[in-house]
């Protein structure tokens, strides 16, 4: 049949998953770091998720789809219901992490030195043209992963440049910036962490997108961060 359903324009998505957690139904979804409709009949034509983009990704459409299958979504939903997580985006899921310590010395630990090399570190502060990043190794993570992993200092910020963001919070499309950061400065190499949740493909994409558009062969690296 002929209906009324939302398009998603894989350009403008820059993965934030902000749909996908506002489609009640479950029509969409995160693949490969971008917003996809992955049923027809899950989509009921409403369009609950349009004034969730950040981007203007999302439109109406009229097209030959599958008939709305209220059944279906319920039977999905029920599915998906689970007593330690709520519904909704991967990325926003409740979860209880253990942090129990693995050692008996329960004694204070030495205190670790900062190794952030600049500020303002946030992407959408830092100005384009930087002192800093003459000969940096720049580091793009996502905002959690300093909190989920405990040595991030250390192992990833040390001797680098480190920039952060998360594409659901910020109203901004990133991959524009870091092209300007990368193509006008001496960018030695470029490392990504991002965490595992579908929303962090919004991060990860702007990045790769920004390297691409610099012109520049650079070493880079992506590093995935699990919850768990």
């Amino acid at each position: 049949m002929i209906r009324k359903i939302i398009n998603i324009d894989e350009e403008k998505c820059n993965g934030c998953g902000a749909c996908a957690e506002a489609c009640h139904e479950g029509a969409i979804g995160m693949v490969n770091g971008k917003a996809k409709l992955l049923r027809d009949d899950y989509c009921d034509g409403l369009g609950d998720c349009l004034p969730s983009c950040p981007t203007n990704a999302i439109t109406f459409i009229e097209r030959e789809a599958a008939p709305y299958d209220e059944a279906a979504v319920l039977e999905n939903q029920r599915k998906k219901t689970s007593k330690d997580a709520f519904r909704g985006c991967p990325g926003s899921q409740a979860h209880r992490l253990d942090t129990k310590n693995e050692t008996a010395d329960h004694s204070p630990a030495e205190p670790s030195v900062s190794q952030l090399g600049q500020w303002p570190c946030q992407i959408k502060l830092v100005p384009v043209n930087a002192p800093y990043f003459d000969g940096a190794k720049l580091l793009i993570a996502a905002d959690c992963t300093a909190y989920a992993y405990a040595n991030m200092h250390q192992e990833f910020m040390k001797g680098k440049i480190t920039l952060i963001g998360c594409p659901k919070l910020d109203s901004v499309e990133y991959s524009e910036k870091l092209t300007e950061i990368i193509k006008n400065n001496d960018i030695k190499s470029v490392t990504i962490v991002r965490m595992e949740v579908p929303c962090c493909g919004g991060l990860e994409f702007a990045a790769k997108q920004a390297l691409q558009a610099s012109g520049k062969f650079i070493p880079w690296q992506i590093v995935t961060i699990s919850r768990w």
